[in-house]
């Protein structure tokens, strides 16, 4: 079995902030050839760092330095579909993704008002792999 895996979760500095959120038994199955790790959001073109983002009414709205909102929903939708490619290119059967992120969250995500409320929902990357016939789950 081959998985696709959060880049971030497998020790990639890809989160918007920078940072990673390494998790080791990902990295333990990325360094067996038994996942690939995939950052959505770098793939539709976003920058790391980069502004937060939150799904709303089926729009990413990223939070500019500034305070202002702009909409990130192409580039989410652009690395959502090139990462189902990745993952359908490499055989795999499985995800393991970030909780909570507008790409990868499964199950809950925040809810685009930047307080960090949690609702029911997935991340366009997770929906989009679901819609491909592969198995979702949280790395929590």
């Amino acid at each position: 079995m081959i998985y696709v895996v959060s880049a971030c979760l497998a020790g990639v500095a890809c989160r918007f902030d920078g940072e990673a959120n390494p998790r080791e038994g990902v990295i333990e199955l990325v360094r067996q050839g038994l996942a690939l790790p995939v950052c959505p959001e770098q793939l539709g073109g976003l920058p790391t760092p980069r502004p937060p983002c939150e799904l709303r009414d089926g729009k990413v709205l990223c939070r500019e330095a500034d305070g202002t909102l702009s909409d990130a929903t192409d580039a989410f939708v652009r690395g959502a579909e090139e990462g189902v490619r990745l993952a359908l290119l490499a055989g795999c059967t499985e995800a393991i993704l970030k909780a909570r992120s507008p790409s990868c969250g499964c199950g809950r995500i925040y809810d685009g008002t930047f307080t960090r409320t949690l609702v029911a929902g997935d991340g366009l990357f997770a929906d989009a792999l679901r819609a491909a016939g592969i198995t979702v789950r949280c790395d929590e």
